[in-house]
């Protein structure tokens, strides 16, 4: 692998801050910058412990047998994606939400709730032990169950809300 040629990497690093208004060169800005995200990585870790901890107890309530299909983290993902369906029409819809509502149950919650990385090793592990059918319909079920599980939650959600709204 070759090194960036040196106008790339000084480019690179004069390039415009994410934030065009804060300047992380400035001792004075970086603190502030810290001071404004510092909370949103506490809750987003916090609803991730908390989120990846009830996942982590649903996988031992009801464990999967090796070459079986993982009903269990089926059901997690496709929950998951109902209640943020539903979580995002409440907190968009229908009432203002503290600004650190969403980064904590949102992202940190739900984001640790629902696992991609374990959806991608159960499909792994599947396929590696031969059984590549199963691994395909679950890749195929998740996916499908996921989406239709967000939609599905978030119209009820935003007709539910319209009817109390009369």
């Amino acid at each position: 692998m070759t090194a960036p040629e040196p106008e790339v990497a000084a480019a690179r690093m004069t390039a415009e801050p994410t934030d065009p208004d804060v300047d992380l060169h400035v001792p004075a800005q970086r603190r502030q910058s810290w001071r404004a995200q510092g909370p949103i990585v506490a809750v987003v870790a916090l609803g991730g412990a908390i989120g990846a901890s009830v996942r982590y107890g649903a996988g031992l309530l009801w464990p999967t047998a090796s070459g079986a299909f993982p009903w269990t983290t089926l059901w997690v993902n496709v929950v998951g994606c109902a209640v943020i369906g539903a979580f995002m029409v409440l907190i968009t819809d229908v009432w203002a939400a503290h600004r650190l509502v969403r980064p904590f149950f949102g992202t940190g919650v739900l984001g640790g709730f629902t696992t991609f990385s374990t959806y991608a090793l159960d499909i792994q592990r599947l396929v590696d032990g031969g059984h590549p059918r199963t691994g395909l319909a679950y890749l195929a079920a998740t996916l499908c169950a996921a989406l239709a599980a967000v939609w599905l939650a978030a119209t009820v959600t935003r007709r539910l809300v319209a009817g109390r709204q009369r």
